[in-house]
């Protein structure tokens, strides 16, 4: 879990800080790369990115306002929702894609992302359920006060609420490439039905804090109302995405519409 305000962060929280600001800087290589050979790489990609990698090394070692647990989910929010999705919108496979000479490199990638087991793993329901569910297993069991007395469950869990973040994120977003690309109204209704199960946990913990724990009522209110509003927030944002997806893919079918019906 994070240090906190008053501690120092660890090694841990140092060497994530440390290698999101290392990813930031790989990226801004691939992009550089890309542009040093004529190819066109939007500069916003790269701000997203950044702004994901800032943002991840903020939440693992930066100083969080609040008591404890509002601080906690101050990170939460950060490593689990709004970082993936600035990850994300950086499109970061195509960039590596893209970079990557023709090879065994490249073609190994591509095998990997289009295996039948990424593709089960970024089937919207499933990703949704092993990100919100995952929460869920945090904040009603005795995972989280666990995770405040042994390091090393604190890492895993950290580790597994960004990864499952991600997750989730690249399965609704579905804007780099992958193998199987889940239809809108699947992944809309995904958004919808973890939104619900986000908004959830968020009142049950306004009501009772995680089980093991003694923080105070104004931090444990203050916390939930952070995790109710804040995923709000970033679920919206990815409702947007999901909008201009459908906008563009839109655009695609009326202008090959519109080219067939000139060839005829």
């Amino acid at each position: 879990m994070h240090p906190g305000t008053a501690t120092a962060p660890g090694a841990a929280e140092l060497v994530t800080a440390a290698a999101a600001l290392g990813a930031a800087a790989a990226y801004a290589s691939g992009a550089a790369r890309l542009r040093r050979r004529g190819d066109a790489w939007p500069w916003g990609r790269d701000a997203w990115f950044a702004a994901g990698s800032t943002g991840l090394a903020w939440a693992a070692a930066g100083p969080l306002p609040g008591g404890p647990f509002t601080a906690h989910m101050v990170q939460h929010l950060i490593v689990g929702m709004a970082a993936p999705l600035l990850f994300v919108l950086g499109r970061p496979l195509t960039l590596l894609l893209r970079a990557l000479a023709p090879g065994a490199g490249r073609r190994a990638l591509l095998t990997l992302t289009h295996s039948a087991a990424v593709g089960w793993l970024l089937f919207p329901p499933l990703a949704a359920l092993l990100d919100v569910g995952g929460l869920w297993l945090l904040y009603r069991t005795g995972l989280f006060a666990s995770g405040q007395h042994l390091p090393w469950l604190g890492v895993l869990v950290h580790t597994h609420v960004l990864a499952a973040g991600l997750l989730f994120t690249v399965a609704v977003c579905q804007l780099d490439p992958v193998r199987c690309r889940w239809s809108l109204p699947v992944r809309g209704a995904t958004l919808l039905a973890a939104g619900a199960g986000h908004a959830a946990l968020a009142r049950s913990t306004y009501a009772t804090g995680p089980p093991g724990t003694a923080f105070g009522t104004t931090d444990l209110q203050t916390a939930a109302q952070l995790m109710y509003y804040g995923g709000d927030l970033v679920e919206a944002a990815l409702a947007v995405v999901l909008a201009g997806s459908w906008y563009a893919a839109a655009g695609r079918a009326r202008l090959r519409h519109q080219r067939a019906a000139v060839r005829t």
